[in-house]
């Protein structure tokens, strides 16, 4: 498979910095949408790739719609798209744990998606966007017993702006949304008129799209890389549309997935929401 051209959001870190170096590394490019890129000023492996032209730091924000526009325009024909935008979480003494603004994932996915080029000589780019399990009504209610109450204390609020997000997909791909299962969309994620919004795909015309949601996520070592490199073909963590029920995947074995997802396995996971757990 050639080297990919890539978007990615969201990514100075964690998941989509990790899935943006496996990228790099197979002689892929990414452009980079930062606030601020000053970021990787210290970062020679992106230094690296940045002076070699195959790592495109522009400065933007996902949350200013123009700034989206733009980094379409600056990255020429997509390949994929890596959206794992999120927030710092902070904490107020009344109201809990809290993130603003409250639909900043939402927010930025629907400005990406809105100014998503039509392609006339190139296929509809694949979407990979990062969301979480537990989050879902059904997928709560498969937590391991003591994660519960971390989901139920400290992720109710990007829970919420998620499920926005997973709405927005699953409209745009044609998905059916079960509220019972997915859960309704929160006040204050999505405005009323959001699927008359100028330049939203229409209902199932989003043709390549793959929903992650990992277990709670490490900083652990990427195991699949350990496997391989000794011929062990068995990936160590699972992928499944059904609930998985796993306690943790750490951010590098989920890279591992994105990048194998795209290079390797779309025919099998693309299309879906997936689970992934060790």
């Amino acid at each position: 498979m050639p080297p990919l051209n890539v978007l990615s959001f969201g990514a100075s870190r964690n998941i989509g910095y990790l899935s943006a170096l496996r990228l790099l590394e197979k002689g892929g490019t990414v452009t980079f949408l930062l606030r601020s890129p000053s970021a990787f000023d210290a970062d020679a492996t992106i230094q690296k790739y940045a002076k070699s032209g195959h790592a495109r730091l522009l400065r933007g924000d996902a949350t200013i719609e123009a700034d989206a526009q733009r980094a379409w325009d600056e990255a020429g024909v997509v390949d994929a798209v890596i959206f794992s935008v999120g927030s710092i979480m902070g904490f107020s003494i009344t109201k809990g744990f809290v993130q603003t603004p409250p639909n900043l994932v939402t927010q930025c996915f629907l400005n990406i998606v809105c100014t998503m080029p039509q392609y006339t000589a190139a296929p509809q780019p694949k979407i990979i966007a990062i969301s979480s399990t537990g989050f879902t009504r059904t997928s709560h209610t498969a937590l391991p017993l003591l994660l519960k109450p971390v989901h139920a204390m400290v992720l109710p609020a990007p829970r919420k702006d998620r499920i926005g997000m997973e709405r927005v997909i699953a409209h745009c791909a044609g998905w059916r949304w079960d509220s019972k299962a997915n859960g309704e969309v929160a006040e204050g994620i999505l405005d009323q008129g959001w699927m008359q919004r100028k330049g939203l795909p229409a209902a199932g015309s989003l043709m390549h799209a793959l929903v992650v949601r990992p277990a709670m996520l490490t900083d652990g070592r990427c195991v699949a890389d350990e496997m391989e490199a000794k011929g062990k073909g068995k990936l160590p963590y699972r992928v499944s549309e059904q609930e998985l029920g796993g306690y943790t995947i750490s951010r590098k074995d989920i890279a591992h997935f994105v990048v194998d997802a795209l290079t390797r396995r779309w025919d099998e996971v693309g299309n879906r929401h997936v689970n992934v757990a060790y």
